[in-house]
Parts: structure tokens; C-alpha cells; sequence
């Protein structure tokens, strides 16, 4: 059974109730800090909760002089721990949540152990941040104590649920400030590359998510940063010193899915010869990042489902799941960002998501804008991708290779193409041209090749392409998997074991065959880099 944890602050009708109680012995410079202490009835709001309700860990906030707080201490004779801080305005919501959170933040807790706040002592302002945090990110039991008696308060509602999705709904008035700023900055989004309004717009709504400990949901068509957004929103967040774990739901076999997400026991399938922790687990304390999730089968949805739905009491982010096998449950507390492609709502009325996943997973839902909606982004974009290909292809090539530029023609030419692979075709576009072209700066001719032989899975161009004549299907289905043999690569940063899980091979040794039959080049990097 878990430890109960108090933690309130102290207030100036606890120290007049205690030097009204021990006048004698009381300290000058408590008695300074009270002064007439005649009018106290009883032993004040700390002692009142103390000597009805038992506690094993008692924390004590106080912006008194360390002397007179740890006579206060004394004087309830029981073993407390004192926090000394400094309050300059104890109205200051903001100031007294920045004093409070890192403290709650540094407690060493077990997952379930019952913390609770005492509303009570202090100003209103910070009885109202015992609130805020008891009903969100801290869920806790609150106290209160009036004329010697001591009662739990229930606050019907609960901000995460309650309040949060329609707020975060909202009409742009809410976080229509944070879209004026670029993102780089943005605390947590500096990775994020672009200055149109849609992708200021994009973060500002995802660092006002990022505040809150609920699930978010990111919508977008491939290749638009979903996963960069759902790092960036870890990062931003107070879970940002914890990690974020990255399961692509379509890169994994349903069979392993299970076993990928919630673990397993030795013996629980053939092949399962040791216990395996899996990515709920792995992620506690941090952030779960499910992408792809609108591949995930009915089955594997329901058991989502259960471990998604905190129980009662507990806060947004309590997870309860059984690993593969076992006999018994277990409690995490992890945030959950998930992601796809795939319109939702279409698929919940084809009976293949379900409804109440859905609505489990969108408290808030960030929809990502494709590239051609924000062109004026594309060359700042291409000049950060092109630094980074640049140092990747000198390295594979040596001296030989001469870095790359881009014309003002050229980025003139890359903003009128729709980019229907977004970012990801851009970069693989930029890769190709910077490796083919003749000249040190990229020509629009160079671009428009590139283009031409990485066909998007949203192109309607090479499925109309004429009969006949010069037509060769085959070549046609070599470019294509050369095209996507080359994503991989590319995306796995050249680990050709990650790059094979993501083109759905058995087995890395596949890929390599692969990659030599269809002549792809690129320079495989160590499993362990």
C-alpha cells in the first residue's frame, strides 16, 4: 500500500496559533513576524488537518525566515520537511505555480503513493494553485480545516477533461498570441524550420498542448513533421528531461504489436525466452508516440483502449495494461501523442476505428499544414535540408564532392511544384539533385529530374502515364522501389536494420540484396552509431 503525502503551505495564522499556544517559549523573531497573537482560537489550519489525518511524509512550504519555520516544525512534533522559498507577491498565480511545480516535480514518490494539499493555510491565490495542480498534472486529495475540523473537499470537475478540450478548441482567441512567434522561438520547436502563419499558427496551438499533461492527437499527410512536432511538444513539456519511446503502429506485424506496446513474459509465445519490457513500460514518466495509428487492427485497438483510460481518481496520465502472458496488471504514467494520415472519422464510419478510441486519444488535435499551403516556407526549408545533405554526401564522397547551392530561379520553380510528398519529397528531391548535378548550384532542370523519379504515393501522374510507344512497365516498378529503397535508407539515417523495418523485410539481409541488385548507393552506418 502506497504512502500518503502531504504537502501546504504555512500560514501566518499557523505561526500566531503556535506563539499563542508556547507564548513563553516562542522566539523573538516569530513573535516579530505574528505580533498580537491574543484573538487565535485553536491550533491553526496545519495542526488541525495534522492531528486528524496521518500522514508519512510531510512537506511544508514557507516563505518565513528558516528560524521561525523550522520552530513551527518543532512545535507540531512530527517529522516534517521544511521548504524555505521566497515569495515576493503571494497573489501572483504565476509566481507562486513557478515556486510550487518544481517541488511537487522533486518528490520521491511511488506511483502509488496518495499525495494530498491542504487549501487552507495561505492567500487564496495559493490555495487556488493546489487546485489547478490537484486536478491536473498533481491529482491529489484536497484538505481544508475551519474552527478545529478537517474535511477532504470535492471538487466536482476535472480540468484535463473538462475544461481542456473545449478550451483547446477553441476559436483562435485563446492562442492566437503564441502564433506570432517563429519557431525557433519557441522553447522545445527550434528544430521546426518555416515563418509562414500555418506553421506559426501549427505551433502555438502545439506549445499551448504541450503545458497540459493530456493526449494529443496530430493529423497531416505524410511527410508533413508529424514525429518532429510530437518530439518537439515532448520537449516543451515538463516531461522534457524524460523520454519520449516511438512506435510506428504500420511498421509492426500485428502479431508483435501486442508484444511491442505492453511487453511480455518469458514463455508467453514460441520465441519469447525472456521477460521484455515494451514501449508503455519503457516510456513511464515520459511520452508514448504512437505514429501510424489509424493502421492499428479492431483488436489492437480495444486493448489501446483499456490502457488508455485512466481509472477513477487517478490522473490523465495513469496507464494500466497487462504485458503478454502475465497473470497480473501494471501502472505507468505515460503522456500519449499519436499520429496518422488517415482520416478518422471515414474509417470510424467504415466500422474500422473505433469511436471512442478516437475521442480517448483527440483531447487535443493538432492538424499539421501540407507544404504547398506554406510555399514561402520551402526555401528556407531547402537551404537547412541542403546544409545537412551537403555534409552527408562530402562524407560518402570525399574530396570529389563540391557543396551544393540553390538559385533564385530554382527556389522560385520549387515553390510553384504542390509537393504532394511534402518536406520528405523535398529532401529526397534536394538528395538526388545535389548527388547528379553537373554545376555547384541547383538548377530548376535539376530539381524537375528529381521529381520525375520519385514518383509520390499521391501522384496521379504515373498511373495515367500513356501505353505503348516507349513504355516499359518494368522500368517503371524498379524506379519506383529504387525510390523507396532510397526513403529508407535515408530515413533510417542509413541503418540498413532500421530501414529494412520500415520497408516491412523479414530481415536486413533482404534489403541489402536489395539495395545491390538495383544499384542504390548509400553509405550504411553501424547499428550502434
Amino acid at each position: 500500500m502506497g504512502k500518503r503525502v502531504l504537502v501546504s503551505w504555512i500560514g501566518h495564522t499557523d505561526l500566531k496559533a503556535m506563539v499563542a499556544a508556547v507564548p513563553s517559549s516562542a522566539s523573538e523573531a516569530a513573535r516579530k513576524i505574528v505580533g498580537q497573537c491574543d484573538s487565535v482560537p485553536g491550533v491553526g489550519p496545519v495542526k488541525s488537518l495534522l492531528d486528524q489525518e496521518s500522514f508519512d511524509q510531510i512537506h511544508l512550504l514557507s516563505d518565513y525566515t528558516p528560524a521561525a519555520s523550522n520552530e513551527f516544525a518543532s512545535w507540531l512534533d512530527r517529522k516534517v520537511k521544511i521548504h524555505v522559498v521566497a515569495v515576493k507577491n503571494p497573489s501572483d498565480h504565476g509566481a507562486l505555480l513557478d515556486i510550487v511545480r518544481p517541488i511537487l516535480q522533486g518528490l520521491r514518490r511511488a506511483k502509488d503513493d496518495e499525495l494530498a494539499f491542504h487549501l487552507s493555510p495561505g492567500t487564496p491565490a495559493m490555495g487556488a494553485i493546489w487546485i489547478l495542480l490537484g486536478k491536473s498534472q498533481f491529482p491529489a486529495t484536497l484538505y481544508q480545516t475551519y474552527n478545529g475540523k478537517a474535511w477532504k473537499t470535492e471538487i466536482p470537475f476535472d480540468i484535463t477533461t473538462d475544461v481542456l478540450p473545449d478550451l483547446l478548441r477553441e476559436p483562435d482567441r485563446y492562442w492566437q498570441h503564441l502564433a506570432t512567434r517563429t519557431p525557433q522561438e519557441v522553447s522545445g520547436f527550434e528544430s521546426i524550420v518555416g515563418k509562414s502563419e500555418a506553421i506559426k499558427a501549427a505551433v502555438g496551438r502545439a506549445q499551448r498542448a504541450a503545458i497540459h499533461d493530456v493526449p494529443v492527437l496530430i493529423l497531416g499527410e505524410s511527410g508533413t513533421g508529424k514525429e518532429m512536432f510530437a518530439e518537439a511538444i515532448h520537449k516543451a513539456s515538463h516531461r522534457g528531461r524524460q523520454q519520449i519511446v516511438s512506435i510506428n503502429c504500420a511498421a509492426i506485424s500485428r502479431e508483435l504489436l501486442e508484444s511491442e506496446l505492453f511487453g511480455h513474459v518469458k514463455g508467453a509465445f514460441t520465441g519469447a525466452d525472456k521477460n521484455r519490457i515494451g514501449a508503455f513500460e519503457e516510456a513511464d514518466g515520459g511520452t508514448l508516440f504512437l505514429d501510424e495509428i489509424g493502421e492499428c487492427d479492431l483488436a489492437m485497438q480495444a486493448k489501446l483502449l483499456r490502457a488508455l483510460q485512466p481509472p477513477a481518481a487517478e490522473g490523465p496520465c495513469c496507464r494500466i495494461f497487462r504485458p503478454v502472458g502475465a497473470m497480473q496488471d501494471k501502472k505507468v504514467d505515460v503522456r500519449i501523442i499519436a499520429a496518422t494520415n488517415r482520416d478518422l472519422t471515414k474509417a470510424i464510419a467504415d466500422g474500422a476505428f473505433r469511436e471512442d478510441l478516437l475521442y480517448r486519444l483527440s483531447i487535443v488535435t493538432l492538424k499539421l499544414p501540407p507544404l504547398r499551403q506554406r510555399p514561402e516556407d520551402i526555401a528556407q526549408i531547402s537551404k537547412t535540408l541542403l546544409i545537412d545533405i551537403n555534409v552527408r554526401l562530402k562524407k560518402q564522397g570525399g574530396p570529389s564532392y563540391q557543396d551544393k547551392s540553390i538559385s533564385a530561379d530554382t527556389i522560385q520553380f520549387m515553390q510553384r511544384y504542390p509537393w504532394p510528398g511534402n518536406v520528405r519529397e523535398l529532401s529526397n528531391a534536394l538528395v538526388q539533385a545535389a548527388m547528379m548535378a553537373d554545376s555547384k548550384t541547383l538548377k530548376p532542370q535539376d530539381i524537375a529530374a528529381a521529381v520525375a523519379e520519385f514518383p509520390s504515393a499521391k501522384n496521379d501522374d504515373l498511373l495515367s502515364l500513356p501505353l505503348g510507344g516507349s513504355f516499359v512497365l518494368e522500368s517503371h516498378l524498379l524506379n519506383i522501389q529504387r525510390h523507396f529503397l532510397r526513403r529508407a535508407m535515408l530515413e533510417s539515417d542509413g541503418k540498413v536494420t532500421k530501414a529494412a523495418k520500415l520497408l516491412g523485410y523479414k530481415n536486413y539481409q533482404t534489403l541489402s540484396a536489395q539495395l545491390e541488385r538495383l544499384g542504390v548507393e548509400f553509405e550504411m552506418q553501424s547499428e550502434a552509431e
